[in-house]
């Protein structure tokens, strides 16, 4: 499926890509420490703070898209109030404490509570949480349906395109190019909402004769087990290393905290815009495939330039989350992994991390073509196995090495055998998700920990 463009359109694109070259090379002093390349040196102020981290927890567009086209409000219900609730739990107490331990990343922070060997299994969990393949996808689909080439070939130009404006100034080059990124994703549907609440108006097209009877309820019709399985998933929040990167290079821990607070109000104002946005691609195109909502509302009502501009904050939204996500991977190779072998070339480590996390994100994307469901294997597998431990060591209560080193293990493989039998048998056991095996398994082996802990002490 492409979209016709006018050449207006075209060069706003173009445009677009040539500032995050310019945000990738230009440079106003030399960094030469590695704070300067991981973390910007630790000196994110507020306004970018926020800016960052609401650019970068909002790269599935599509999925967005797609959820609000098939379920209708209940999107806002199911994938926004239960990130909103957590993310207080964080701001309040997890990001203070974070930017006080200096940990660079959660492996870092998994060494200090509990040694070497704990830290490099964080890693590889950390590797795969952070695969920027699910964005790569949806960034992919966005570039075929303007170029016309395949899905395959736009995510690996995609991806080529975010290293290279990385390469030079690391994680500086993100929070630079989330700027210009929040300020586009906002733009592009603003401008988008206006003219359909111009031409078409709530009042008329918000009603039963366009929409399904459950699209504007809070459940959308979906069961509630279901719902609630989603709220588990939104635990991802309290491990996410996005999160845990913002906090440790924000300013201080009250920049942390309160840039989380901020950021919620923007997703409430983002998720508002982008739920109405949804509802009336339903009512007005009730007969397209749901993923490509957005850009064929978009194509339907907006004049030349202005489709142009929507497509490009429509391509920020995934290309924030995605360059994100490309550095975190490469960190995670080069800093957390590479760098205890070579110590003393952390930056070329981190670029050869770039290598890695293009080889393993472009596999995932040829063998898993689904966005939900690369978010749904990696988050089964990797949340209840980090989730214990990260916060058991910003609260200070560990338990053994050995016993860490059990419930990380142990957790990712049961929830894969218990995913695996699921594939096999055509239904989970017990039809339960495999997700809650592996949290339950985690949360006993810490149980027994502490007891054992405690005993000891």
């Amino acid at each position: 499926m492409t979209i016709q463009l006018n050449p207006l359109d075209i060069i706003i694109i173009g445009i677009y890509f040539i500032a995050l070259f310019l945000i990738g090379f230009l440079r106003k002093k030399k960094q030469t420490k590695n704070e300067d390349f991981l973390l910007s040196g630790r000196r994110l102020t507020l306004p970018l703070f926020v800016m960052t981290l609401v650019s970068t927890w909002y790269g599935g567009i599509l999925g967005v898209g797609e959820f609000t086209y098939q379920y209708g409000l209940s999107n806002w219900f199911v994938m926004g109030f239960p990130y909103y609730i957590f993310a207080l739990i964080y701001a309040f107490f997890i990001a203070g404490k974070i930017r006080k331990t200096q940990a660079v990343s959660i492996p870092e922070l998994i060494s200090q509570g509990y040694g070497k060997t704990p830290s490099f299994i964080s890693g590889f969990f950390v590797f795969l949480m952070t695969s920027p393949a699910p964005y790569l996808l949806i960034a992919g689909i966005i570039i075929s349906m303007i170029t016309g080439l395949s899905s395959v070939l736009s995510a690996l130009i995609i991806f080529i395109i975010s290293a290279i404006y990385l390469y030079k100034k690391g994680f500086k080059s993100v929070v630079q190019s989330d700027v210009l990124q929040f300020l586009l994703m906002f733009a592009g549907f603003i401008i988008l909402l206006v003219f359909l609440l111009k031409q078409y108006p709530i009042a008329e097209y918000f009603q039963p004769i366009h929409l399904p009877q459950d699209h504007l309820t809070l459940t959308g019709g979906l069961p509630a087990t279901y719902i609630i399985s989603w709220f588990f998933i939104a635990l991802w929040t309290l491990v996410d290393p996005g999160f845990h990167q913002r906090c440790a290079a924000a300013r201080s821990a009250k920049t942390a905290r309160n840039g989380i607070l901020l950021s919620i109000v923007f997703w409430m104002i983002f998720d508002a815009l982008t739920v109405i946005t949804g509802l009336y691609a339903r009512a007005l195109l009730p007969d397209i495939q749901a993923l490509y909502a957005y850009p064929l509302i978009a194509e339907l009502v907006l004049p030349i330039g202005l489709l142009g501009l929507f497509l490009t904050g429509l391509l920020a939204t995934v290309m924030s989350t995605l360059d994100s996500y490309i550095f975190i991977s490469a960190q995670t190779v080069g800093y957390d992994i590479l760098s205890h072998y070579y110590p003393n070339h952390v930056r070329r480590n981190v670029r050869i991390g770039y290598v890695v996390t293009g080889f393993v994100a472009m596999f995932i994307v040829l063998t898993i073509p689904s966005v939900i469901s690369i978010w749904y294997l990696i988050g089964t597998l990797v949340i209840p196995s980090l989730l214990i431990p990260t916060l058991s060591v910003l609260f200070k209560k560990p338990i053994s090495s050995n016993a860490v080193i059990t419930l990380m293990l142990g957790s990712v493989f049961i929830t894969g055998m218990w995913f695996l039998a699921g594939k096999v048998f055509g239904h989970y056991p017990l039809n339960i998700e495999p997700f809650y095996p592996g949290l339950i398994f985690s949360i006993v082996v810490y149980i027994s920990g502490r007891i054992n802990t405690q005993r000891s002490n």
